[in-house]
């Protein structure tokens, strides 16, 4: 009989903060952040945006991943030809826009079922070969968020991290290493469309869910993780951040925001406001039409000069 993993995803739209996050929470002893799972196939085949794991090499040389990849293939089939299968089906069964279509039909066909079966075999074996018992994803696609209640011996939670769509908007407008850049109107458009998704999930799971502003844990790095540890029904004891400094170790992670390369002492920043000083006013308005209104459910107000541009 398969062990209980428990998955603690963490979703909504990127540049959301979610990576930092998740290498915080890796380092507690029992905690394996994966950075985005989705994301494996797709970047290890050469068909993604980095090849590279959090550890600095290749997925595929990855003393860990490259464990990790073989599972599911077809024997007398390449690791190229095995992804392009699993992307096909996240494609065809797991996207944003599949959400709802989970949530209320589960495995309906045979193409979700295959995929389902997959990845209750990749946690399974993440969870034994990282001797951890809560994995953190970070995927942040709601259609694989959604799936997660579907897998045989996995219970997940799951976090909808939000962040001030003008923020996000500022942190898009921007290229940064192997992350492309965005416009504020079509990042808008993703920010709005993956939260209500997002809120779809968490509304069918209160009981496992959370809602978190980044802006509020900048401003209580070390308080945000004690409630992310109760959730998983962790003693807050094991948490890492000592007032707002952390001391981060190379992880595994796949994909996310360049800055999971990053070690050794982190402080959390306290504030998030350099999109008052870099994003624009046409595009403060394009924000504020787009956002509206989830921004306000979420506590985010706009001046005169978001909505009217002026003053």
């Amino acid at each position: 009989m398969t062990n209980t993993v428990k998955v603690l995803c963490i979703t909504g739209w990127c540049r959301n903060g979610s990576t930092i996050i998740g290498n915080i929470l890796n380092e507690i002893p029992g905690f394996f952040h994966v950075g985005e799972l989705h994301f494996l196939w797709r970047n290890a085949a050469g068909r993604g945006v980095n090849e590279e794991c959090g550890c600095g090499r290749k997925l595929v040389d990855c003393p860990f991943w490259s464990t990790i990849l073989p599972i599911g293939q077809p024997a007398g089939t390449t690791l190229v030809e095995h992804a392009d299968a699993v992307i096909r089906r996240q494609l065809g069964s797991v996207r944003t826009r599949h959400t709802w279509r989970v949530l209320g039909r589960g495995l309906h066909n045979e193409q979700i079922r295959a995929h389902a079966a997959l990845m209750t075999q990749v946690y399974q074996a993440i969870a034994e070969r990282s001797e951890s018992r809560v994995i953190v994803d970070t995927t942040k696609i709601p259609g694989e968020a959604a799936l997660l209640a579907h897998l045989d011996g996995i219970t997940p939670y799951y976090v909808h991290l939000v962040r001030d769509p003008r923020a996000v908007a500022q942190s898009w407008s921007r290229p940064k290493e192997y992350v492309y850049a965005m416009a504020p109107g079509k990042s808008t458009g993703y920010w709005t469309g993956f939260n209500l998704a997002t809120h779809a999930i968490t509304r069918r799971y209160p009981e496992r869910s959370m809602f978190l502003r980044y802006e509020d844990f900048i401003a209580d790095p070390a308080g945000t993780i004690d409630r992310l540890l109760r959730l998983c029904a962790t003693d807050p004891a094991a948490n890492p951040v000592t007032d707002r400094t952390v001391e981060l170790h190379t992880n595994h992670t796949v994909t996310g925001n360049p800055d999971r390369f990053k070690i050794g002492e982190t402080v959390v920043r306290p504030t998030d406001d350099s999109w008052q000083r870099g994003l624009s006013k046409s595009a403060r308005r394009t924000v504020a039409a787009l956002s509206w209104p989830l921004s306000r459910r979420y506590g985010y107000e706009f001046g005169a000069v978001d909505s009217t541009g002026k003053g």
